[in-house]
């Protein structure tokens, strides 16, 4: 495939014109799409607040009138009902489609019968006109919807500004001929096809560099502000934007199999499973509301039917009091703050776990984060970076710098990984022009080569015991690579897989949130598995594991974590395929989303989309902050209800009051549940 890019070069520059007028237009674009979203939502929220605003000034107008003039009641009633009607006529619908879907007890029916009521008390013998209070009720329930709406709004937003890394087009270049592009929708790519991405414009398809170089911005994949340098041969995922030179990738999945695609799967299906607290409000509305609405009735015939048979009052006059009460107890009894805050609350939650780049599949997955107690690691690439690199040089019979370079010469063919660290360690090795001749790799020992005059060895101690080198062993755990020079021991270079910069603070943050247990689990050598964890100050650490001994210390330590006293779920942190069995096995799965293995990122339960093991931490304290306010809010919501329901039974509560008890609540539970945003 190389062949073709022969005469791309002016095709290129040619580019560099066009490019900046693309550009431009590309951010248009994209501030369009952002902007219909956005827009869609505001016009809602601008319909029900000029609602809100034009009830209010004909309630007024109304109460005017019935002060200035002594109206007849059903004249009143008329001129009532504009404003009642321009408030509540979506409350109305709604309660009738309940009925006629024969889920007739949810919020609007209860607003619906209470403010009916309110409008036909007045036509009771003795008894005063509540007009205005119906029409207040519709109104304030109004007002409680658009704040609704609003944090709604607020945490879609968040979740949106994940669905941005959506990318719109791809430009296929033609094998045959590399002049002509067409440009065609992500999901209709072939796999292998090459495709050109300019700079300002998002990756569609996962593949790799064939020709180019540039930075891109991973920020709405991973929450990392710095950009990442790519060159050809790096791969590059879906959904980051190119920032600076133009690109032609190799597409390696077609759009259902990237990156962004699967990202975005699991954010539209994160609110699908629902959290404890939300499977419980739902099944509290279902059998609560019923409960209300017979207690009510009970409430308006009971007492006044008493006092008739026992006293001998007349009926009418009692009715028209405990009436009165029955309904206020309706107003008061309707549980919107329960139900619209607590999903909210979980969404805010989810919305802003995402902003920081981590991944929360569900509510249900809140729950159990916030419930941690034993937190198990896989080694590489979860708390190492997964790749090789010098840690150490211990030069014997020359400098340190000789050493390096001619180490890195006898390696610079090999494909093993220790080459490339080697090679990686002394990048200048191209360059000095020394002559490199002769290389011969002894199988089970290294290689050796001529680098000018000098015979050099590099290998393991079988190689130096091979030609006579009195060779010294190492304190420093790792890969110990010995270098002899025409026969002579000259020192050796550790090698290492490196721990990532914020391991270590990974574990003081779980210890600090009371996360006492942290276990890690790896394939690799012993040694090297003790000296992580104790650089680490890890617990607990398992050595030389196969991925069913994983398992099976998984299930081992799932026992003891049930068995504790509290936080009794644990999580499993990793990023291979090796490890999907154990993250579907751990209560949460969290995987490494940048550099992770699809089947861990598919069989995880949350998605770290850098990755730093710091953010473990971080998902949990979001978990447990969400968990609070959640709670807070149904014991705020219960905590008030129950006291005015008091009130409204025995008489001395107003529809006001009882207004208050049902929106401001659900106000103040709103108000609340959008902190878990932050």
């Amino acid at each position: 495939m190389g062949h073709h890019h022969c005469n791309c070069h002016e095709h290129e520059h040619h580019h560099e014109h066009v490019h900046h007028h693309e550009h431009e237009h590309h951010h248009e674009h994209e501030h369009h799409h952002e902007h219909v979203h956005h827009h869609e939502h505001e016009e809602g929220g601008r319909g029900k607040l000029f609602q809100i605003l034009l009830g209010s000034a004909l309630l007024i107008s109304a109460v005017l009138i019935e002060k200035n003039w002594a109206l007849p009641t059903w004249q009143l009633l008329l001129i009532y009902l504009i404003p009642y009607l321009t408030v509540g006529h979506e409350t109305l619908k709604e309660a009738f489609e309940g009925i006629m879907e024969g889920d007739a007890f949810n919020e609007h029916f209860l607003m619906t019968i209470a403010t009916l009521g309110a409008l036909c008390i007045g036509f009771l013998p003795g008894a005063e006109t509540e007009f205005p209070e119906a029409v207040f009720v519709m109104l304030f329930f109004q007002v409680g919807e658009l704040f609704e709406g609003y944090a709604e709004g607020k945490s879609r937003a968040s979740i949106a500004h994940l669905m941005n890394i959506r990318p719109d087009v791809a430009h296929v270049v033609d094998e045959s001929n590399c002049e002509s592009i067409t440009d065609k929708a992500p999901e209709t790519v072939v796999v292998g096809s090459t495709i050109m991405v300019r700079p300002g414009e998002k990756i569609p398809l996962d593949g790799v560099i064939t020709k180019g170089q540039s930075a891109l911005n991973t920020v709405a994949l991973t929450g990392e502000s710095l950009p990442r340098e790519v060159a050809e041969e790096d791969e590059v995922i879906s959904g980051c934007v190119n920032l600076s030179g133009v690109l032609y990738v190799r597409t390696t999945k077609d759009f259902g199999e990237s990156t962004v695609s699967k990202i975005i799967n699991l954010v539209e299906n994160a609110t699908e499973s629902k959290s404890k607290s939300e499977a419980f409000i739902s099944r509290f509305a279902r059998i609560y509301t019923p409960i209300v609405v017979l207690a009510a009735v009970v409430l308006a015939l009971v007492p006044p039917a008493v006092s008739t048979l026992f006293y001998g009052l007349p009926f009418g006059t009692s009715f028209t009091t405990w009436l009165y009460r029955a309904l206020t107890f309706l107003v008061v009894s309707c549980p919107c703050a329960l139900v619209i805050s607590i999903p909210l609350t979980f969404f805010g939650g989810i919305g802003g776990a995402s902003r920081k780049g981590i991944l929360i599949k569900g509510a249900s997955y809140m729950d159990v984060l916030a419930e941690v107690g034993t937190v198990v690691f896989d080694k590489t690439g979860t708390l190492t970076h997964g790749q090789f690199s010098v840690t150490a040089v211990h030069p014997d019979a020359c400098d340190e710098h000789q050493l390096l370079h001619l180490a890195a010469h006898v390696e610079h063919f090999s494909t093993h990984p220790i080459g490339a660290a080697l090679r990686d360690a002394f990048p200048d090795e191209a360059t000095d022009g020394c002559r490199i001749e002769n290389i011969e790799e002894i199988a089970g020992q290294g290689i050796r080569a001529q680098v000018g005059d000098k015979l050099v060895c590099v290998g393991n101690i079988k190689m130096m015991d091979a030609i006579g080198a009195k060779w010294h062993d190492c304190h420093h755990t790792g890969t110990i690579i010995h270098v002899a020079i025409n026969g002579v021991y000259a020192g050796h270079i550790v090698i290492n897989d490196k721990l990532k910069d914020d391991s270590a603070e990974a574990i003081r943050q779980l210890k600090a949130l009371g996360i006492s247990r942290t276990v890690m689990l790896t394939g690799d050598r012993r040694e090297v598995g003790a000296d992580v964890a104790s650089k680490l100050e890890l617990s607990e650490w398992h050595a030389e594991l196969l991925p069913a001994d994983k398992v099976t210390h998984v299930e081992r330590l799932l026992e003891e974590t049930r068995s504790s006293i509290s936080r009794t779920r644990l999580a499993f942190v990793g990023d291979g395929i090796n490890d999907a069995p154990v993250l579907a096995r751990a209560d949460v799965g969290i995987a490494m989303g940048g550099l992770g293995s699809d089947a861990a990122i598919e069989a995880a339960d949350v998605v770290l989309m850098d990755d730093h093991p710091s953010k473990i931490a971080l998902a949990i304290s979001i978990a447990r902050r969400t968990l609070t306010i959640a709670r807070q809010n149904v014991w705020l919501a219960i905590g008030i209800k129950v006291a005015v329901l008091i009130l409204a039974a025995i008489g001395l509560s107003t529809m006001w009051m009882a207004v208050f008890a049902d929106v401001g609540v659900m106000l103040l539970a709103v108000l609340n549940a959008m902190r878990a945003l932050r």
